[in-house]
């Protein structure tokens, strides 16, 4: 068996890990898009590594885009296998590339125009135009490929490769991946003539969530394996206590929004985080903690749509949901919570000077109505931008937490920073170290892994995990560089 690391190496997007067996199969562990990237990003996306017409199949850990990003892309060059999900992955995915399609078609569509102005006399035979790596018509048809399986259902994928799905507590559907996979080892170490046959084991982590959230339950064991592919997205931090995160949620929005008068923007990834968000704060409205004065809007059609998925699945949610369940019919809404589809109502909140908490897409400042709602705000000192997750070092997000920051480009415009950046990590989705490890240790008998792999972590994050992981007892880590290929 061999595994290739196409992807979210020595950095936190674009995962993709192809595993070839003995037999010939070809599984795609994710087929996530890289962003936040600059120029490069529609280079590396395009370049996938593997030939999508040769692919077998794609096992899925989770829908986001930096892990489900490219399926669409893979069907539209031919790729034709299934992809192995849980039910809830599947229907956060359909709105999720479809999402992604259309801003993928508008950009472009942006662009086009712009290089048709400046280019007016083309040279012949030159292409100036850029194309979507996919439509929502791609979208719409790769949808029938998915094929849905519960948590802790053992299933046979091949006749040589069997699949099970734990709940990684990452976001709704999440699930580590546990391969089971049949195939030739090397002669009997007794001496014996021939090869032998057995199972090897192989778990892939996708994205590992807290140890204890708000709105999913904590990660559950998952079996026993003998190769380890682990992220390491928090692999050289630790985060706050949940309840102290909600009581500095709860300062930030009297300091902003009630003594300074102002907005309250969170940047927020559209699914997962705005839920866990909304539902802190229908807390602290249900307890009277929250003024009723001040409006509280979800800017953004996706995570509307995402927010009713939510309600569809209680029994992937934690016990403090469902107990709120009981005297609270919905904990994504109150009275004062307003969800914003329409783009002219998002447009006037740009022009209404009351304050207010505004919640809208994307989590890194890339895209989407934040961005324009903190190009808007980010000179008024009344207002404050919280950070609620990782962002990407290239990224807008990250780039204006950068500590004495003055001016900053938006749209191309050179902007005065006059608001407060402030970030809160206890919204994180992604466990710390501490607790990816303490998670890993209970559900694994270390001493018998035997081979590690560390990705989906910046190179500092993934070589400090990787050093935390031989102090927790295990051996023969690694960190691969992007394209390399292992035989185990």
């Amino acid at each position: 068996m061999k595994i290739q690391f196409l992807g979210a190496t020595r950095e936190v997007t674009g995962s993709k890990h192809l595993i070839t067996t003995d037999s010939g199969h070809t599984i795609l562990l994710d087929c996530g898009m890289y962003q936040g990237k600059g120029a490069e990003t529609d280079a590396d996306n395009r370049d996938l590594g593997f030939d999508p017409e040769k692919l077998d199949c794609i096992v899925l850990s989770h829908a986001h885009i930096d892990h489900s990003g490219l399926i669409p892309y893979v069907f539209k060059k031919g790729f034709r296998g299934d992809i192995y999900c849980t039910h809830a992955t599947r229907d956060l995915c359909a709105i999720m590339l479809a999402d992604t399609a259309f801003i993928q078609e508008q950009d472009v569509k942006t662009y086009n125009k712009k290089i048709n102005r400046q280019h007016p006399h083309k040279e012949k035979g030159k292409n100036y135009f850029l194309e979507p790596l996919y439509t929502q018509q791609d979208v719409d048809r790769v949808m029938k490929h998915f094929v849905c399986y519960d948590y802790d259902r053992r299933f046979r994928v091949f006749d040589d490769v069997l699949l099970t799905f734990t709940n990684s507590g990452h976001m709704l559907g999440s699930a580590i991946c546990s391969l089971e996979i049949y195939e030739k080892s090397t002669p009997s170490l007794e001496g014996r003539e021939g090869e032998r046959f057995l199972w090897k084991r192989l778990c892939y982590t996708g994205d590992i969530g807290r140890a204890h959230s708000h709105i999913l339950p904590s990660p559950m064991l998952f079996p026993q394996c003998d190769y380890l592919i682990c992220e390491s997205t928090y692999g050289d931090r630790l985060h706050e206590d949940p309840m102290v995160t909600e009581q500095q949620l709860l300062e930030i929005v009297k300091d902003t929004c009630e003594y300074r008068k102002g907005k309250l923007l969170i940047p927020s990834f559209s699914v997962g985080r705005t839920q866990e968000i909304v539902y802190v704060l229908n807390k602290l409205y249900n307890e009277q903690y929250l003024s009723n004065r001040i409006p509280v809007y979800v800017d953004s059609p996706l995570s509307t749509n995402a927010t009713h998925i939510f309600r569809m699945y209680p029994q992937y949610l934690s016990d403090e949901v469902r107990d709120t369940l009981r005297f609270d019919d919905d904990p994504f809404g109150f009275n004062t919570l307003r969800y914003i589809t329409d783009v002219r109502e998002s447009k006037r909140l740009n022009t209404d000077d009351k304050p207010a908490i505004i919640i809208s897409a994307s989590g890194m400042l890339e895209a989407g109505r934040i961005k324009h709602h903190v190009a808007n705000h980010i000179s008024d000192p009344r207002c404050t931008i919280l950070i609620v997750g990782y962002c990407e070092p290239t990224t807008l997000g990250a780039r204006i937490q950068e500590p004495g920051l003055k001016w900053i480009s938006i749209f191309g415009l050179d902007r005065k920073i006059k608001a407060q950046i402030t970030k809160l990590e206890g919204f994180s989705g992604h466990g710390d170290y501490k607790e990816m490890i303490d998670y890993l240790t209970r559900s694994l008998q270390v001493e018998n892994v035997q081979r590690v792999f560390v990705v989906h972590g910046e190179e500092k994050a993934a070589e400090t995990y990787k050093d935390h992981l031989y102090e927790a007892g295990f051996r023969h880590i690694e960190v691969p560089e992007k394209g390399e290929i292992v035989t185990l």
